[in-house]
């Protein structure tokens, strides 16, 4: 039996976890601290210790690794696995992107398929199926978020994963295609006013979340929106400017609350060269004691791991961004979804 390796058991990596484990996959949990929420179930094995210890381990080499691990700490983690020929799963949205490592996965046979969440992941799906049906891209706006369903009187926001790398979203330039170049824009630019569905008046603003798309998507323009409670991103500029900005606090002040009511909203909208516009509007609430982004996130996980299970060649050797995949898998990502209950409304995708 093959064995899952989930480096990582945050809120997304707990959420895949327990959904590998109940489809009957063996699954071993590698973490730095204690988790005891899903040990109860007899496929799972946790590992209390430093993941890049643990892949320098010699392992079945039929088994696949699922990185869930934060920011810098990911990439190393995908570095060294690569260079082991492993099947890796590349969750970490880390900022340095795993294309330059292709030429080493080539040469030791590690098969690698990155960023398949929600966005980026499902929507760079929705948009290459966009592509091929529709005989190329004329343009793509894609705006997501993950917020509290309630404002508050501070930040109206807290963070599904890692604070600081909500932070870096912050900060970090964002590349968009503008008249078929790629233009360099300050994050948190192109601020407009938007209304998502149940939710009423939202702020969207630019963050660098095209990532692959940029280099396998041909398209005359292409941006990614990040969406927020109105009133928030405006604050982190004024603390930001006034040199009053407190990372620490941020991370402190933003730290998940299980007990608070939240959603995710994403919003992918395609021009086709044949005139066709294609628009897909994803929203969930969370279910059963998980949150929305780890159901929105996981599920598109839980979904690519199972099939490739099934379909050994469903990833090449080499490095692999989520648009590289079938209209088979990105169909049977989309019903999964709507499976477990989130609300997914746009065109079906035709085989």
């Amino acid at each position: 039996m093959t064995t899952i390796h989930c480096l990582g058991s945050g809120l997304v990596g707990s959420f895949v976890i327990k959904k590998l484990s109940n489809e009957g996959i063996k699954v071993n949990v590698v973490d730095i601290n204690e988790k005891k929420d899903f040990i109860s179930n007899d496929l799972v094995e946790v590992h209390i210790e430093d993941a890049f210890k643990y892949c320098q381990k010699t392992i079945e080499n039929d088994d696949l690794y699922v990185n869930m691990l934060p920011g810098s700490l990911g990439h190393k983690v995908t570095e060294l696995l690569v260079s082991q020929g492993k099947r890796i799963v590349d969750l970490s949205f880390s900022e340095q992107t795993p294309e330059s490592l292709n030429p080493s996965a080539i040469k030791s046979g590690a098969k690698l398929l990155w960023d398949v969440g929600i966005a980026p992941g499902f929507s760079n799906m929705l948009i290459a199926y966009a592509s091929r049906v529709g005989n190329g891209i004329v343009s793509v706006e894609v705006r997501v978020g993950g917020n509290p369903i309630l404002m508050d009187d501070e930040w109206s926001y807290m963070a599904p994963f890692s604070p600081n790398d909500v932070i870096a979203e912050y900060t970090r330039p964002a590349r968009i295609i503008r008249e078929r170049k790629l233009c360099i824009l300050p994050a948190l630019s192109e601020r407009h006013k938007i209304v998502v569905g149940k939710r009423g008046a939202m702020e969207a603003f630019l963050t660098d979340g095209l990532r692959s798309l940029l280099d396998t998507i041909d398209a005359e323009d292409m941006t990614e929106y990040t969406v927020r409670w109105p009133g928030h991103i405006q604050r982190f500029i004024d603390e930001r400017d006034a040199g009053i900005l407190n990372e620490e606090d941020l991370i402190e002040k933003w730290r998940f609350d299980s007990k608070r009511r939240e959603f995710t909203w994403m919003e992918v909208k395609v021009e086709c060269n044949n005139g066709e516009k294609m628009c897909w509007t994803i929203y969930d609430e969370g279910m059963k004691g998980d949150s929305s982004m780890a159901r929105t996130t996981g599920l598109v996980t839980a979904s690519c791991i199972s099939q490739w299970l099934i379909d050994e060649t469903l990833v090449n050797k080499g490095v692999h961004p989520p648009e590289s995949l079938s209209n088979e898998v990105i169909s049977n990502v989309l019903q999964s979804l709507r499976d477990e209950g989130v609300d997914i409304k746009g065109p079906d995708i035709h085989l």
